[in-house]
């Protein structure tokens, strides 16, 4: 890959006026909390098609019985020509805006032991985004399952998924997707595209860390945020979610909210979401008593709100 395959955003969008901070410095980075990887484990590429792909195919290709514990890469990209969410959703960006990366690893847990990594997951950057801004941290919050708000809008996309699990382990690629810099220009494109679907198939509109933090880059973003996800990887591979419950209720967005959760375009569970239980099950407080609903293909929203 090369340096110049993109055009830089433009000088107001860099923080200092500097047309080349929009790439990540990785020096900067490993300093800056990256170094909690190995040096070789972290990648930076112009172009690819998914991170997540990427190293869910590497990761497949273990020897699963000899596969080492813990952090195996890290790999960030420009630009993804097929970038991925939850349910499908494509994840728009522009390059120099977004931060968007992938981390492989290896928990010491089975299949059935990972209940709870996204929002674990969702806990970690939380903390790490309110690390950089902390005179803002108020303003960040988590929405079931693991998706990181600004002022109530989406900030950050975590997208988890499982290369293999033995009796013992479980191979992990975790991909996350930041906003970093405002992107006016996406954010009218997607807002146009979110006018043509029904009120309750819409995505929550997007924010960007600039909104909190005016000097917002993809380098310290990246730093914060692999140190935090490294440190939350081995906890819960000791643990499991259980030690990140009580921090996911104080982020929880609609904490005592009536909330309803929408699948394939039908309501599916209406109540009060009332906090999240030590297997990161949304507890849900309705006329038929306390229910607890497990991660799935769901969405959630607020009870009678019909916004995007």
């Amino acid at each position: 890959m090369t340096d110049t395959l993109f055009p830089p955003p433009d000088s107001a969008a860099a923080p200092n006026g500097r047309g080349d901070d929009w790439r990540i410095d990785r020096e900067r980075a490993r300093a800056g909390g990256a170094g909690a990887v190995p040096s070789e484990a972290l990648e930076i590429v112009d172009e690819t098609a998914s991170t997540n792909t990427d190293l869910m195919a590497r990761m497949k290709a273990l020897p699963r019985e000899r596969a080492a514990l813990g952090v195996h890469a890290v790999r960030a990209a420009y630009r993804q020509t097929a970038g991925r969410g939850r349910q499908g959703r494509s994840w728009h960006a522009t390059p120099g805006h977004a931060l968007m990366f992938s981390l492989a690893c290896v928990l010491p847990r089975p299949l059935a032991g990972l209940a709870g990594l996204s929002l674990a997951t969702g806990v970690a950057v939380a903390d790490a985004l309110a690390c950089l801004a902390p005179a803002e941290a108020a303003r960040f919050a988590l929405k079931w399952p693991n998706d990181v708000l600004l002022d109530g809008r989406k900030l950050v996309g975590i997208l988890i998924e499982t290369a293999w699990s033995t009796a013992h382990a479980s191979a992990v690629v975790i991909g996350v997707g930041i906003n970093v810099r405002h992107d006016e220009a996406l954010e009218a494109e997607l807002a146009a595209a979110a006018a043509t679907v029904p009120a309750q198939a819409r995505a929550t509109p997007p924010a960007a860390l600039s909104q909190a933090l005016p000097n917002a880059n993809l380098t310290d973003t990246l730093a914060v945020t692999v140190k935090a996800l490294t440190e939350m990887i081995e906890r819960f591979g000791s643990y499991g979610f259980a030690p990140f419950a009580e921090r996911w209720n104080t982020y929880h967005a609609y904490a005592d909210r009536e909330v309803v959760l929408i699948e394939k375009g039908e309501e599916i569970a209406r109540g009060v979401a009332t906090g999240v239980d030590g297997l990161g099950q949304l507890l849900l407080s309705t006329g038929r008593g306390m229910q607890a609903i497990a991660t799935g293909d769901v969405s959630l929203r607020l009870a009678g709100d019909n916004a995007p």
